[in-house]
């Protein structure tokens, strides 16, 4: 059951680095990609060589106002294509370019990756289930959360402040699979103290279409 942290934010594409039509950029006669093409290459060598930064302890990195720009479209559209995304900044192709292939190789953008609608999957019912966990499991938060985000029904896996220890987002069919997801996965569980599942209505996010 144990599991690397598979739903963590940057997640990359399986795809190579082919651009549709719509999305041709032309940085040189022989770069005809957008911005997530290009740096797919040095994204998978930072995920081969362990340099993705997973597991050990986030510190600031120093970025200036066009970085920050650069970040915040970016996070907007992953497929925005360089010429767009330069002309955004005000910066030739060729400095955004490099910029974005630094953000790459100093860790703060972590990868690109499709944002997937559950629903679409059959999955429409989607809760945070707060998790406590026994005093004595607690020498093994990290082995239980690497369990959690094992499970098919988990999209992310939270460990946090407070009373609780563990916020989780499900995403099931209905109301008796996220029963039998809780019974089965946490109020069964050794390590488990307690639970409370909070049904979410609808997601609202910052620049985005809100989604249920």
């Amino acid at each position: 059951m144990i599991a690397s942290w598979v739903h963590a934010d940057g997640q990359l594409p399986g795809s190579g680095p082919a651009a549709s039509a719509d999305s041709v950029v032309k940085i040189s006669p022989i770069s005809p990609w957008s911005v997530k093409d290009l740096l797919y290459s040095s994204i998978m060598k930072k995920v081969s060589s362990g340099s993705n930064g997973a597991g050990g302890a986030a510190r600031a990195v120093p970025l200036d106002a066009t970085d920050r720009l650069l970040l915040d479209e970016l996070a907007r559209d992953g497929r925005i294509t360089n010429n767009a995304l330069a002309a955004a900044a005000g910066i030739a192709p060729s400095t955004c370019l490099g910029r974005v292939r630094a953000l790459v190789e100093r860790g703060v953008i972590r990868g690109f990756h499709a944002d997937i609608d559950p629903a679409a999957l059959g999955r429409d019912l989607q809760a945070m289930i707060a998790v406590r966990v026994h005093p004595s499991a607690r020498s093994h938060l990290a082995e239980f959360g690497e369990q959690l985000a094992a499970l098919p029904e988990v999209e992310n896996v939270y460990f946090i402040a407070g009373a609780d220890d563990y916020l989780i987002h499900v995403a099931t069919a209905d109301s008796g699979e996220l029963r039998s997801f809780v019974l089965d996965n946490l109020s069964a569980h050794p390590a488990v103290a307690s639970t409370e599942t909070i049904l979410i209505f609808e997601h609202v996010r910052p620049g985005h279409h809100s989604t249920a």
